[in-house]
């Protein structure tokens, strides 16, 4: 089996686990690459074995079976990137904060390699967004898993963003932004602006207002077979546009398109993750002083 690894810097007291992650993998004679970037991090830090490789992004990831992410939610994000179109199965390793979509702890990571060799686990599609702009913006990599915004920049001023959906005219946002959110990332931004939680499996996209002037504007449901367009204006003639982590200044007149990826991103969950006990255990749903195990009453 071909193993790739991407990471971010952790805590002194995650090094154990992690070199227990790769001792468990050497032992199994798998075939280790590692992204450059977090090798070095790892170098003076790990016992690595010699025979661990290194990629870039751009390297192609053909002959993987998996990758493991290991960081947050945050690197997960990016390691879609890194897998794009091959759509290969990615495993996150949760040693940051909230763990959404990164969700096995570190406490649990020999149980998911054995699960994983043994085969005892499920494979979750989920939609990707896409992001047409001219001209291009995000470096060819114009694809995410969460959300896609909107906002302002460099000024106090609300920004007015003229919404299309399917060439027809929805709705004029004055606001300090707007996020178009996939079901995945219905639990990220969209949700502190009042957008609903969405199920993984949903094929909706949300749009979604932030700090909109009129109040009777609320966040909208729409498939995510449309294509959704907007035309920017403001006082300044700087915005800026983020794609799940990645952010860009543009310029007003910039033509952008969003519309649902046509490759989607495959998350590895073991069979005792679901998003509904994620959803329980990461928002305190059921939470209650007269319930503290959180059982349905």
């Amino acid at each position: 089996m071909k193993i790739a690894i991407l990471g971010k810097p952790f805590d002194e007291e995650t090094l154990p686990f992690v070199q227990a992650l790769l001792d468990d993998l050497v032992a199994r004679r798998t075939d280790i690459i590692i992204v450059e970037s977090f090798r070095t991090y790892l170098d003076n830090r790990l016992r690595l074995p010699e025979a661990i490789g290194t990629f870039r992004r751009g390297d192609s990831l053909r002959g993987v079976q998996f990758v493991f992410s290991i960081g947050g939610d945050g690197t997960l994000l990016d390691t879609v990137t890194y897998v794009g179109a091959l759509q290969i199965p990615i495993l996150g390793i949760n040693t940051g904060r909230l763990g959404f979509l990164a969700t096995i702890t570190t406490a649990h990571i020999a149980q998911a390699i054995d699960a994983l060799f043994k085969g005892h686990f499920v494979i979750e599609e989920r939609s990707l967004i896409r992001v047409d702009t001219d001209p291009e913006v995000f470096d060819g990599i114009n694809f995410g898993l969460n959300e896609f915004s909107i906002s302002k920049r460099d000024t106090s001023s609300m920004i007015v963003v003229h919404t299309y959906i399917d060439g027809e005219y929805l709705n004029s946002y004055w606001a300090d932004g707007l996020i178009v959110a996939t079901p995945t990332g219905s639990t990220g931004y969209s949700l502190s602006c009042g957008g609903p939680v969405m199920l993984p499996q949903t094929n909706n996209f949300i749009i979604a207002p932030v700090c909109p002037h009129n109040l009777n504007v609320r966040p909208l449901i729409v498939p995510d077979r449309s294509v959704i367009s907007f035309e920017i204006e403001g006082r300044s003639n700087n915005f800026l546009l983020s794609l799940d982590s990645r952010a860009v200044p543009v310029d007003a007149g910039i033509q952008i398109a969003v519309r649902r990826e046509t490759f989607a991103a495959r998350l590895v969950k073991l069979n005792h993750v679901n998003f509904l006990s994620t959803l329980r255990s990461k928002l305190n749903w059921g939470l209650d002083r007269r319930n503290p195990a959180g059982v349905p009453l």
